[in-house]
């Protein structure tokens, strides 16, 4: 059960939020792309209402159901690019940031920069803030994944 309404409560701050992830949408990468980058940090956060939420979202963006699954084991599977992977390790690095040091190091930001320009890192990165921002949320108030029918 939800502990709380967080956009009745904080309506600014949640707009002001939700205003953020849409402008960190607004860019060249492909909304795919961004999709499996927000499963992934969602994942790593333990955050099942965006877990759920990005799943659907994939899926109905003509995305494989195998692709979905292996998200959680991008870096053992076939399934992704260069580019897909790359976008992969910096999310991980940025949202596992006090697992260790060094933080995002540079052999990571290198290989994100070798397949993506400096706007669509740029863009990478705020999706990526976005997404550990509203994990933090919608865990925090338990919020319950849309598909859940109980």
């Amino acid at each position: 059960m939800t502990r709380m309404d967080i956009a009745t409560l904080a309506p600014a701050a949640y707009r002001a939020l939700t205003a953020l992830d849409s402008r960190a949408h607004q860019g060249a990468l492909p909304a795919g792309l961004l999709d499996l980058v927000k499963l992934r940090v969602s994942q790593i956060n333990g955050c099942a209402y965006c877990v759920d939420s990005h799943s659907h979202d994939l899926v109905k963006g003509g995305e494989s159901p195998a692709r979905v699954y292996a998200v959680a084991a991008w870096d053992e599977g076939p399934y992704f690019s260069p580019a897909e992977r790359a976008a992969f390790a910096l999310a991980e690095s940025m949202t596992r940031l006090s697992e260790g040091a060094p933080r995002v190091p540079d052999e990571v930001w290198e290989q994100a920069r070798r397949h993506f320009g400096d706007e669509d890192l740029a863009q990478l990165v705020m999706v990526i803030t976005t997404i550990n921002a509203w994990n933090r949320v919608c865990v925090t108030v338990r919020m319950v994944p849309e598909s859940f029918a109980g």
